[in-house]
């Protein structure tokens, strides 16, 4: 079974680093059309503007997705550079440790916003663009959301409350859209993962050499995931040939979830 997305026109969030920045690239590989979007113009540049680069494909937005407006403007400009939205991968997230009993720590407020809320109003937005898309089309598909979640939105790490809670919330968030876009033939799943082998974690580790085995020593498969599987994952969700799965979360992590969590790394 064929799982391309050839042809196909993407946003990527969070597409200037990490996770992000893995499946814009795996996309722009396997011939989607890409418009990689992030708020750090700076880093998004330096990824994606490249003199040598000749790929038709891809494009890059820069801007605060925590405004309306901006949003606005990425998928007028996703529109003119490619002419219609089939495919959104909300990977834009942060994470920050949390003190639960500092009645200052605004860590919950903050990654709800950037990790809940701009992603619920991304998806608003883009759905109506492909409803609008989808006029007069009487089958098939006519658009893919995927969402990234964690697996902590199941397990209890008090210093990961706020990243939890944003997990947990993005998963319900996941399932509840699908249920209200079945009816236009858009589907909605999410991909929760454990710990990637993205730039950031490999920087970590850099100063954490404890970290990888760690990790390795709590995931049954004894290794930690390479981009290349989460890219892959996604990409089979956003495919018309998984046409039949909505409303799901996919885990990625090697089955670390199997296992007790009481005392699971935190990276």
């Amino acid at each position: 079974m064929s799982f391309s997305i050839s042809g196909k026109t993407a946003i990527v969030t969070g597409a200037a680093n990490g996770i992000g920045l893995a499946i814009a690239r795996h996309f722009v590989e396997r011939g989607a059309n890409v418009m990689c979007a992030d708020m750090d113009e700076k880093k998004l540049v330096e990824e994606w503007r490249d003199p040598a680069r000749t790929e038709e494909n891809l494009a890059y937005f820069a801007g605060d997705l925590r405004q309306r407006l901006t949003i606005a403007n990425l998928i007028s400009a996703t529109i003119d550079q490619f002419d219609q939205v089939d495919i959104l991968v909300n990977a834009s997230r942060q994470m920050l440790t949390t003190d639960p009993l500092d009645v200052e720590d605004t860590s919950v407020s903050l990654l709800m916003e950037q990790n809940v809320m701009t992603a619920l109003q991304l998806t608003q937005q883009v759905a109506r663009r492909m409803i609008k898309q989808g006029e007069g089309q009487e089958e098939g598909q006519v658009g893919s959301i995927v969402n990234l979640s964690s697996i902590t939105a199941h397990h209890t790490r008090p210093e990961l409350m706020a990243f939890s809670m944003a997990s947990a919330a993005m998963e319900q968030m996941t399932r509840s859209m699908a249920l209200v876009l079945a009816q236009h033939r858009i589907r909605v799943n999410a991909v929760a993962f454990g710990s990637v082998m993205s730039n950031s974690l490999k920087l970590s580790m850099a100063d954490h050499s404890e970290w990888r085995d760690d990790i390795r020593s709590h995931t049954p498969l004894g290794r930690i995931a390479a981009p290349s599987e989460l890219s892959e994952a996604v990409q089979f969700l956003a495919a018309e040939s998984s046409g039949f799965v909505t409303g799901q979360v996919i885990t990625i992590d090697g089955g670390r979830s199997l296992l007790d969590a009481v005392a699971a790394p935190a990276h």
